[in-house]
C-alpha cells in the first residue's frame, strides 16, 4: 500500500485566509461588543458597503452571521437593528466560559513555565497602566489576551477558540462595567497568577471562578443604572 498523502494537507488556518465577509463581520462584531453600536442602533447594508468600499453581498453575509449569534435583528422591509443585551444569553455564555476556564486553570497550574508566568506578570502591568490612563478598550483587549495566553501556554489553544465563540454576549455587559470594574478585574488577575505560580490547580480554578462570577453583579447593577440596554424588564418584573 502506498504511503498516505494526508500529511501534506495544510492546516485550516493556512487554507482559509480571512475573506471580505470575515473582515466586515469582525469590524461590526467589535462595535456591537464595545457598544459603539448600542442596542437599538440601525444598520444599513448599503451604508456599511459604501463606508467599507465593498459590494452589498459580503455585508449581507456578515449581517446574517451576526444575526445567527443574536447580535442583530434582520427584518425584511424594515430596519436592521442591534439587539438589546439578553440576560439569558449572557448567563449561558458565563456558564460555558466558566466551565472551560476552570478546567484550563487546573491544567495551566501544572504546565506553565516560569517564562510563561513572567510574561503574564508583564501583561498585568500593562493592564494596570491602561486602568490608570482610563483606556478601557485597551484594558478589555489586554484582559482577553491574559485569558488567551493562559490557554495557549497550557497547550489548550482550542479552549480559547471555544470561549471566544461563546463569550460575545457576556462581553457586552462586561464592557459597560469597565468604568467601575476594571480595577477589580486587575486585582483578580493577580490572584489567578499567584495561584498559577504556586502550582495550585484548585486555587487557580477557584480564582477564575470568582473572577468570572461577577457577571451576575454586573447584570444586577446594569438593570438599575442602564435598564435601556436590555430592552425588557428584569425576569422577576416580567412575572409580576
Amino acid at each position: 500500500m502506498p504511503p498516505s498523502e494526508i500529511q501534506t494537507l495544510p492546516s485550516l488556518e493556512e487554507a482559509r485566509p480571512r475573506t471580505i465577509t470575515d473582515q466586515i463581520f469582525e469590524a461590526l462584531y467589535a462595535r456591537v461588543v464595545n457598544l459603539t453600536l448600542p442596542p437599538g442602533a440601525k444598520l444599513s447594508e448599503a451604508e456599511v458597503a459604501a463606508q467599507m468600499g465593498v459590494s452589498r453581498q459580503p455585508v449581507r453575509d456578515a449581517f446574517y452571521r451576526l444575526s445567527q449569534l443574536g447580535f442583530i435583528q434582520i427584518r425584511p422591509q424594515r430596519a436592521t437593528t442591534v439587539t438589546p443585551i439578553s440576560e439569558e444569553a449572557v448567563m449561558q455564555a458565563y456558564f460555558i466560559r466558566s466551565a472551560l476556564e476552570e478546567a484550563t486553570m487546573r491544567a495551566a497550574a501544572l504546565r506553565l513555565t516560569v517564562v510563561d508566568l513572567d510574561r503574564l506578570d508583564r501583561l498585568i502591568d500593562h493592564q494596570e497602566a491602561a486602568i490608570k490612563a482610563d483606556r478601557r478598550a485597551e484594558f478589555h483587549a489586554l484582559d482577553d489576551q491574559f485569558h488567551h495566553d493562559i490557554c495557549r501556554s497550557a497547550g489548550l489553544e482550542f479552549v480559547w477558540t471555544l470561549v471566544k465563540d461563546n463569550k460575545g454576549h457576556m462581553d457586552r455587559a462586561r464592557y459597560l462595567s469597565l468604568s467601575y470594574g476594571a480595577s477589580t478585574a486587575f486585582i483578580e488577575h493577580r490572584e489567578i497568577l499567584a495561584a498559577l505560580r504556586a502550582r495550585d490547580p484548585i486555587g487557580a480554578a477557584a480564582a477564575v471562578r470568582n473572577h468570572l462570577s461577577h457577571i451576575e453583579q454586573i447584570i444586577a447593577r446594569l438593570r438599575i443604572d442602564q435598564p435601556e440596554v436590555f430592552g425588557t424588564p428584569a425576569p422577576e418584573a416580567r412575572g409580576a
